[in-house]
């Protein structure tokens, strides 16, 4: 049987199946049209080993003597006793390719299993696979875990992994891949705000613009797990897997189960082709979003709880004014919400502050050309609740009695506990009142939040986060389906739950709680290794922020939002004078640069200086190139805090077309706007940075431009127009 040989944007995948077994031979750089014979891989046996060559499976398994991490682990029941069958012998049934995806079924007749993998590596060069298992036996087969996983070159000696928490979410940490197994465990019931968007093994120092790199995404929003795997033959596998709770998935006789899907890229050009490859993928679904990126006001943070018509009405008017389109009432709208203690579960509006009805508040938004947004929790219940009151056996616990039946619940989390999506009932429920809201009122937006993990989380006495993960896919698909014209921002206590399953369902994701300027620079960035900036919600916070307590100028903050969906989340109405202008001038600048940010390649650069950081949005040429006189490119340049040098010297500015010229302008702050003078220490900043200059792309990836010297934690956007 030929081997199977996609091929897309500069990559290779290579599955080989002479020995039997599928096994992925090659998976990296593009191998051209001609393949050798694939025996030409086959490793010598080594001394003490098994008396045969072991392949690294598209499914690894013990039966060929695979000593790392197995793709399947699971067992049967025969008359009622469990651990028959454990160790499967998968072996190649059929397997076809069209040259860009693949299929390859794989069985053991004697084990009763069969497992058929799907792969397509999509234009942008992006990789997705899923595996499906299905028992074919006689007797219950119990499914412990279905791994997807890929073998990297082994000149990847080098792990970089994401972790965080509420507030301070996607930081990166660097490990060398070492013999043994580095795992990352998920066990919130959610992605987690220390998940791991982005699993990546490269070559040695590999940075955002240089080096060969591996990385993986599991596209999942419950327990998970992601890992690479170095066996002591020196091979590497990373992947992922759905971290399955005590009998989670048990297959009849003909059931399935289908893995989450597991995305991979590859690049040789360092972390920006791997971003490359997902934004790609993203921009190319048909569902993907497509109208302009409204500029946000989100109440929470102005007025919290408090929530009443006047001074709503003032905030929108307000809002108006300085050029919001989105106005988003956040939480405290529903029946008993005065705070967070009571109201999750009883979706009707409150008659008590809201007399006549959420109506007149949305026509005084609408009235002023804006759209109406509203916050929901539809995946949670507070004990002081009708809801609650009405169905204990609606919330979820670990016990198969109700707590009102003397069952234990988990111990609360933010006084609330999470519905039992998995019962039909309570599914139906929250279906028809949010379903019921959005009918009865002119929404365009719902700001969809789920604030607290799953933690002892079970369905009638046995564990439920994977059919609680699929109850709530399901409500939201159902939601998008009735209400097509609705939009929906996936937020979970901020960034707790953003991965590809969700954003299949959302249009954007709320990076973190946390609006501090300086924290968000690191949390965006890494937000978009994977998400692009369209779907990333950044907004500009008051000047003292509510999570850090620390004071920023509003260019520094308006700078760091303007990379992703820009919003605010503050009380606009004290904005005043020179800063209200300087405000309204962002806004435009936003709304006249929206569709570069929004659709354009992302630039990070490898800056030596480790107090400063560089990235911007190069336009998408593949066209025909950009027009003369078209914004080609924005960049920020960031100073995070105070430098080794006194000076920062010239700074490369990389992506650009290097046959080009380009004019170079410092667009924001600039004279006349009120952070100008607290942006840059001298008076004298570099001669290009008011008057503006020309260069070649090449000249500006190669030599650089001197940048002014800043104060830490501000930032310049500079605008690069073709000539």
């Amino acid at each position: 049987m030929h081997p199977l040989h996609l091929r897309s944007a500069g990559t290779s995948l290579v599955i080989s199946t002479h020995r039997g077994e599928a096994e992925i031979s090659h998976w990296g750089a593009d191998l051209g049209d001609t393949l050798p014979d694939l025996a030409i891989l086959n490793e010598p046996i080594g001394p003490s080993s098994i008396d045969a060559n072991v392949p690294a499976g598209l499914l690894p398994q013990a039966s060929s003597s695979w000593q790392g991490r197995s793709g399947l682990r699971g067992h049967r029941f025969t008359d009622g006793v469990p651990g028959f069958d454990f160790s499967v012998r998968l072996r190649v049934v059929s397997a076809t390719t069209d040259g860009t995806t693949a299929v390859v079924l794989q069985s053991d007749p004697d084990a009763g299993i069969t497992v058929t993998s799907n792969l397509t590596l999509h234009p942008g060069g992006l990789l997705e696979l899923r595996h499906t298992a299905t028992n074919d036996g006689t007797s219950p087969f119990q499914l412990d875990e279905l791994a997807t996983m890929l073998p990297v070159a082994p000149d990847a000696v080098e792990l970089l992994d994401l972790t965080g928490r509420w507030c301070r979410e996607r930081h990166p940490q660097r490990r060398a891949i070492q013999q043994g197994t580095w795992v990352r465990t998920g066990r919130h019931g959610r992605t987690g705000h220390d998940s791991s968007l982005l699993l990546a093994a490269g070559t040695a120092g590999f940075g955002n613009r240089h080096g060969k790199v591996w990385a993986t995404h599991l596209a999942w929003s419950g327990n998970h797990e992601q890992f690479a795997d170095n066996v002591a033959d020196g091979r590497t596998m990373i992947g992922g897997s759905e971290l399955l709770g005590p009998a989670e998935v048990v297959l009849q006789p003909g059931g399935s189960y289908t893995t989450p899907a597991l995305f991979a890229a590859y690049s040789d050009r360092g972390l920006d082709g791997i971003t490359e490859a997902f934004y790609s993928w993203f921009r190319a679904r048909p569902h993907h979003i497509s109208t302009p990126r409204p500029v946000v006001l989100n109440t929470w943070e102005a007025v919290y709880f408090d929530h009443n018509l006047e001074t709503l009405t003032e905030l929108a008017e307000s809002a108006a004014e300085l050029g919001v389109e989105r106005f988003v009432l956040d939480d405290g709208w529903f029946r008993g919400r005065r705070d967070d203690h009571a109201g999750l579960g009883d979706w009707f509006v409150d008659q008590t502050v809201w007399p006549t009805g959420l109506t007149p508040l949305i026509n005084a938004v609408t009235s002023r050309g804006m759209e109406f947004g509203l916050w929901v929790e539809p995946e949670m219940i507070n004990l002081d609740s009708d809801i609650a009151r009405a169905h204990p056996e609606w919330i979820v616990g670990p016990s198969a009695v109700s707590h009102k039946d003397g069952g234990r619940l988990p111990l609360e989390w933010r006084q609330q506990h999470v519905i039992d999506l998995v019962n039909p009932e309570a599914w139906n429920y929250v279906y028809e009142r949010i379903d019921a809201v959005l009918r009865e009122n002119n929404i365009s937006y719902l700001k969809w939040d789920q604030n607290r993990d799953l933690l002892e989380h079970g369905h009638a006495g046995r564990a439920s986060v994977h059919e609680q993960t699929l109850a709530a896919y399901r409500l939201f698909d159902a939601l998008r389906t009735a209400h097509p014209g609705v939009e929906i921002e996936s937020c979970s206590s901020g960034g707790g739950r953003v991965d590809l399953g969700i954003l299949e369902r959302t249009d954007r994701v709320w990076a973190s709680d946390c609006n501090d300027a300086l924290e968000r620079q690191t949390i965006q960035r890494w937000t978009g290794m994977v998400v692009p900036p369209e779907l990333v919600g950044g907004h500009i916070g008051p000047t003292t922020s509510h999570t850090t307590a620390r004071t920023h100028d509003l260019s520094f903050r308006a700078i760091t939002a303007l990379f992703g969906h820009f919003g605010m989340e503050w009380d606009v109405r004290s904005v005043k004078g020179a800063q209200r202008e300087e405000l309204k001038r962002f806004i435009a600048l936003y709304k006249e640069h929206r569709g570069l940010i929004h659709s354009g390649r992302m630039v990070r650069a490898d800056v030596a200086d480790e107090s400063l950081m560089v990235h911007g949005v190069v336009a998408d040429t593949h066209d025909g190139g950009t027009p003369a006189g078209a914004t080609a490119a924005l960049f920020a340049v960031v100073k995070t805090r105070t430098g080794f040098a006194e000076h920062v010297g010239r700074v490369a500015i990389p992506g650009l077309d290097p046959s080009r010229s380009y004019r170079v302008e410092a667009i924001f702050p600039s004279p006349g706007d009120a952070d100008y003078g607290h942006t840059f220490i001298e008076a004298k900043p570099a001669p290009w940075l008011g008057n503006g200059a020309t260069a070649t792309g090449r000249f500006l990836g190669e030599v650089g431009l001197p940048m002014p010297v800043m104060h830490p934690e501000h930032a310049i956007v500079l605008r690069f127009t073709a000539l």
